[in-house]
């Protein structure tokens, strides 16, 4: 995978403070500057919103049949499914906007310019997990828009003061931030691109439907745990079956993704660049 070199840290002037702030303008520089920023985040926004378009408007007629014979209504599942498929492009730019700089050779310049190694990852964290809120929550709702356009054609429209649907949509935006987040700490850990992705796409994918299939109840919360089962809640209108309510799996997934950037912090401070 090639990568373009992040812009060089803002320089600071001679005699001026290194502050917050500036640590945080050097870590938008890099971010809007690297071209794989843009393409990913319109891969995110792309994604999203065509599947849950075509899926909504594929499922709709079948949605109706079942509210007329009066079984669930499935609509509320409809309204963001494609964010299930566009989440990869979050966890990738989280992984990248660290590696990418390992790969380059650009975390010497970086570190240089901003020895306080904990100040420059919480910068990049704060700057990545803003960047991804604002893009999740405005594909949350073109996805609501665009899926309800299908689903009120036969009548089984989504109305956006419903319950849960606010949250939903907002939640889009917090879930995306929060993976972003989860896949940066994954490349501040493993500082390989292709290893980081890889792993956060089998945990994302594959580990969290595998211990489903654990027995009992050890299974069944094993499972709740897991980071995209508990996060994704918080996008959906009304939960998943056995899994966390929406709020207290948000919480879950965050602290499971803080415990993450602790250690990568750490790791980051005991090793060399």
């Amino acid at each position: 995978m090639t990568t373009t070199a992040p812009a060089a840290p803002t320089a600071v002037a001679p005699g001026a403070r290194l502050t917050f702030g500036r640590i945080l303008d050097s870590e938008w520089a890099k971010i809007k500057t690297v071209r794989s920023t843009v393409w990913t985040l319109l891969a995110l926004f792309v994604v999203s919103v065509l599947i849950s378009w075509g899926i909504a408007g594929l499922a709709a007629s079948d949605v109706a049949k079942h509210v007329a014979e009066g079984r669930k209504n499935d609509a509320p599942d409809l309204l963001t499914v494609g964010v299930a498929f566009g989440q990869i492009a979050a966890l990738v730019l989280g992984v990248m906007s660290m590696t990418a700089e390992y790969s380059t050779g650009m975390i010497r310049t970086s570190l240089t310019a901003v020895p306080w190694r904990a100040s420059m990852l919480t910068a990049k964290a704060v700057v990545l997990a803003l960047v991804l809120f604002v893009v999740g929550a405005v594909t949350g709702f073109c996805c609501y828009f665009l899926a309800n356009l299908m689903l009120d054609a036969k009548d089984v429209g989504v109305p956006l003061g419903d319950p849960g649907v606010i949250r939903a949509l907002i939640g889009t935006g917090l879930y995306l931030a929060v993976l972003g987040l989860f896949g940066m700490a994954l490349g501040v850990l493993l500082r390989h691109t292709a290893g980081a992705i890889t792993l956060g796409i089998a945990l994302i994918f594959v580990v969290g439907g595998v211990v489903g299939l654990i027995p009992g109840k050890t299974g069944d919360w094993i499972a709740k745990l897991m980071p995209a089962n508990a996060g994704s809640q918080v996008m959906s209108v009304e939960g998943a079956d056995k899994m966390l309510q929406p709020w207290p799996g948000f919480a879950v997934f965050a602290a499971e993704t803080l415990i993450l950037l602790l250690l990568g912090t750490l790791l980051l401070e005991k090793r060399d660049a």
